[in-house]
């Protein structure tokens, strides 16, 4: 629980404030992607289950109640820190960006540095609006590190190291699934 409030005070800090022109340069996008997305974590109801009109026993009850709650909270967990990485990943474009542009050399060779990275994140397939000459190379590869495979393995093994009780974690595709169905 901790881990999930420190993340989204975390994403909250990242508050760009572009000028008119940059607005619309994909690390800016997937900023305020970010920030749209953690807030649906946020704001999103816990989806209540409806009472059983099976006469099953209270302790059963309460178990699959314990278990929906579990999947929910890891789900929440999951979707934040995937939030969180993709908004480093812009932070860390944004600084590039500005450190490019502020850094005194021939606009020709800013405009290199900065399609090269454009041409890096488009091959990716980002859903994102065309860009002009705007990214930085690692935006690219940032984002595409960032996998679910990749986040449930860190969480397991952080876990693990702090001496949770993993045994009723959730499976990642479990986890999927409840996102795929509950979305934010």
């Amino acid at each position: 629980m901790t881990e999930f409030q420190s993340i989204q005070h975390r994403i909250a800090e990242y508050s760009p404030d572009p000028s008119p022109d940059e607005y619309f340069e994909e690390g800016y996008e997937v900023l305020r992607q970010c920030r749209a997305e953690a807030q649906a974590v946020l704001i999103a109801p816990y989806p209540v289950e409806p009472p059983e009109a099976t006469s099953s026993t209270s302790g059963d009850s309460e178990k699959r109640q314990l278990q929906r709650i579990i999947v929910d909270s890891s789900a929440r967990r999951f979707q934040s820190k995937k939030i969180y990485l993709r908004a480093v990943a812009g932070v860390r474009w944004s600084n590039a960006r500005n450190s490019i542009l502020q850094s005194g050399k021939p606009l020709q060779q800013q405009a290199v540095l900065l399609q090269q990275a454009s041409a890096n994140l488009h091959a990716v397939g980002m859903n994102l609006p065309s860009l002009q000459i705007v990214t930085d190379n690692f935006l690219l590869k940032e984002l595409a590190a960032v996998t679910d495979t990749r986040i449930y393995n860190d969480f397991w093994q952080t876990d693990s190291e702090a001496g949770y009780w993993l045994q009723d974690d959730p499976p990642l595709a479990t986890l999927l699934d409840w996102i795929r169905f509950h979305p934010a």
